[in-house]
């Protein structure tokens, strides 16, 4: 992409409009929605979690639907026996990976082509691997750039023990950890610190190019 700016603007102008919906009841909000595909969904549990992670993982969706705390809040009540938390976390990885896989060709789709593919910078993805949404949005990025495809095969052994974690420690600790994690302002206020550092960024590279002359 030309700006850097430009993904997180739409995030934030995703973001605020689906709050503006939900906020004034035109719109189910996303864990009202996940209730009642919950409370009819006969059996299938694992499937279940697996649909939930897909839905928060696919960039800008995951802005409605707060999947990882409404699966992990379901794993909770569900009293999970050690074997049980090996699946759970299968089906959440399988999830996050076909969510990163369906993000970097949509990315792809936008982007410019090229011959060459980029090695994958690991640190970039552990830290966009902080919340499902910026996942999301690095992975489109990372197929808008034309970036290794090998990224969304990092990203799923990435997030493996992550969610073994996340699955611990929220069965630990408590699931108002999730509720501040899946907090609309918590979400606006990463996207903005996002769209300030894209803008910083654009500005400093437009400020290094040359000025052209006669």
């Amino acid at each position: 992409m030309k700006y850097s700016f430009v993904l997180p603007l739409s995030a934030l102008i995703a973001l605020s409009v689906i709050s503006a919906l939900v906020s004034y009841e035109l719109i189910p909000s996303g864990l009202e929605l996940l209730q009642s595909v919950e409370s009819n969904f006969k059996g299938g549990f694992y499937l279940l979690i697996l649909l939930i992670i897909l839905l928060e993982s696919i960039v800008y969706v995951g802005f409605y639907f707060p999947g990882q705390f409404f699966a992990v809040v379901l794993v909770v009540l569900s009293k999970p026996q050690p074997q049980d938390i090996l699946f759970l976390t299968l089906a959440m990885v399988i999830a996050a990976t076909l969510g990163s896989g369906v993000n970097y060709f949509l990315g792809k789709s936008f982007g410019e082509v090229k011959t060459k593919h980029p090695k994958v910078v690991l640190k970039n993805l552990l830290v966009a691997m902080i919340h499902i949404n910026s996942l999301a949005f690095f992975m489109f990025t990372q197929g808008a750039n034309q970036q290794s495809p090998k990224v969304i095969l990092w990203a799923g052994v990435l997030n493996l023990p992550y969610y073994l974690l996340l699955i611990w420690g929220t069965s630990v600790l408590s699931e108002q950890v999730m509720q501040v994690a899946e907090n609309t302002w918590f979400l606006a206020i990463a996207v903005g610190i996002w769209l300030a550092i894209a803008l910083f960024l654009d500005f400093k590279k437009c400020k290094s190019k040359p000025v052209a002359t006669d």
